[in-house]
């Protein structure tokens, strides 16, 4: 169907005053910008439209909503004034039932209806026809004293900064709703319809998991991420806050899916009414049930650095860090935004295989010729001066092995990069425990465990920890099952290394 306008913007006209005289106020700032980037993106001068001045009057309003179902999209901007405005609110119910006659209010997995939250409403407060709807959020909660704090374009910059991202979100995803009406997409089922029978071959559905407010902005950087790979990004509604609606939620929208991204921070989150379990851990019960069925997989992203203080929240990221059924089949990394970005790129474009040239011109490779083994010595960055690690690179070196060192330089892409080639070509791994935490010696181990990931054709012969100084009671304690543990937290001594350079000998 062909509509006479893109979108039209539903406000109270309080949230447009300038809190300084002689400003623009938020809504008709707002308003301008976006008709500029929606443009850009569309290619074309969108027909964008708003009520400027409250008449008041039947006829006037009578006009006003005759020519709803003349319009794409509605962009409604949520405030406590706009909930309390029965004005705000028939033009909600108005296009509601407008787009009923024109289409429906889902044209392919998109939505018509888009609910911008100038200030924060709890979801509960707001109203039903707000509760399937997804938010751009232009605000952000300061973390000490709790308040909400508007973003705009005239803040300071980190507040810029998310404004301009919020709105650049808002502008795509209105431009690629209004280029499905152009296409003549049919509308999507409603919500409660029977779930699509299987995710398509050609397009990646992928379930990004709501988090905590902490990790919003990530989430977001996350989800245009995904949108750059043509990934269909879901749940595409607000989760239930009441927990048996909220687990059926989450398990119709996992079963379309074929990967789920989780990203865990430090607060534990909202406990749905009637549940037990925070929506993070909830949904990560729900994707591990998920993974039981086949054909599915889940990325975990924990920050760097994480510091925790809710005792819930302590004992989650406990279990995902040891325990071994929530671990299977899941990537569990604690890392920089950066080099999750490129696990994800990976994930969604896998590298081709090499191309197989002729059997004449192949040779084995050179390291074979010599009978050299590569030993991968992992550090942290910290330990990169200490002069234990040259006595055992210089140890493993006069025993006839090929060492391979971390590199520190270069941006983080790189280095992550670098990093799994290493595991990829390794014969062995050596991992120096030394002023890397515990929580660093865990994600590297899991790092080793998963290097078929990074291209690896056959298993690593030989892993050891090599625990070094400075000395501690953690050190003293630990003895995993997955590696060989050689002491050197004394003086360096040769015959410690043995059951480890005799497993690579014979492998």
């Amino acid at each position: 169907m062909k509509f006479e306008n893109d979108i039209f913007v539903s406000y109270a006209h309080i949230d447009d005053q300038p809190l300084v005289e002689g400003q623009k106020g938020w809504i008709s700032s707002f308003h301008r910008v976006l008709e500029i980037r929606l443009g850009q993106l569309l290619g074309r001068q969108p027909r964008i439209w708003r009520d400027p001045k409250l008449q008041g009057n039947d006829i006037f309003a009578d006009r006003l909503v005759e020519r709803l179902p003349r319009v794409a999209g509605l962009a409604s901007i949520v405030s406590p004034r706009y909930l309390n405005s029965d004005w705000c609110l028939r033009e909600l119910r108005e296009f509601w039932k407008a787009s009923e006659a024109s289409g429906g209010l889902r044209v392919g997995n998109k939505t018509r209806v888009f609910k911008i939250v100038k200030t924060p409403v709890p979801l509960e407060q707001q109203v039903g026809e707000f509760q399937d709807v997804l938010g751009y959020e232009f605000y952000t909660v300061d973390p000490d004293s709790g308040r909400a704090r508007e973003l705009s374009q005239t803040g300071d910059p980190e507040s810029q900064r998310l404004y301009w991202a919020k709105l650049d979100d808002l502008a795509h995803d209105m431009a690629e709703l209004l280029e499905a009406i152009d296409s003549g997409n049919e509308p999507a089922p409603a919500p409660g319809a029977a779930p699509a029978a299987a995710p398509s071959a050609e397009r990646m559905t992928v379930y990004l998991a709501e988090t905590t407010y902490d990790l919003r902005d990530q989430r977001d950087t996350i989800r245009r991420e995904l949108q750059g790979y043509d990934a269909e990004v879901l749940p595409d509604r607000p989760l239930p806050l009441v927990g048996p609606e909220c687990v059926e939620a989450v398990r119709e929208q996992l079963a379309r899916c074929s990967l789920s991204i989780h990203l865990i921070g430090r607060n534990y989150g909202v406990v749905p009414e009637g549940e037990t379990r925070s929506t993070v851990v909830l949904q990560n019960d729900l994707a591990l049930e998920r993974d039981a069925a086949g054909g599915f997989g889940r990325l975990i992203w924990l920050p760097d650095g994480l510091e925790i203080e809710d005792e819930r929240q302590i004992r989650f990221v406990d279990s995902l860090q040891t325990d071994a059924r929530i671990q299977a089949g899941a990537d569990i990394l604690q890392t920089s935004l950066a080099d999750f970005k490129s696990t994800i790129h990976r994930r969604l474009r896998p590298p081709e295989p090499p191309k197989e040239e002729p059997a004449s011109t192949l040779g084995p490779p050179l390291l074979d010729e010599s009978g050299l083994k590569r030993i991968y010595l992992i550090f942290d960055q910290r330990d990169a001066e200490e002069p234990a690690i040259t006595t055992v690179t210089d140890h493993l070196f006069d025993q006839g092995f090929e060492v391979i060192l971390p590199v520190f330089d270069g941006d983080e892409a790189q280095v992550r990069r670098d990093h799994e080639e290493s595991l990829s070509l390794c014969d062995g791994v050596l991992l120096w425990y030394g002023a890397g935490n515990e929580l660093w010696l865990r994600a590297k181990l899991r790092e080793v465990q998963k290097s078929a990931a990074f291209g690896r054709k056959k298993p690593i012969t030989a892993k050891a920890v090599l625990v070094g100084p400075p000395d501690g009671p953690a050190k003293g304690r630990f003895r995993p099952h997955e590696a060989l543990v050689l002491d050197q937290r004394g003086s360096f001594d040769p015959a410690a290394m043995q059951p480890f350079l005799s497993q690579l000998r014979v492998g």
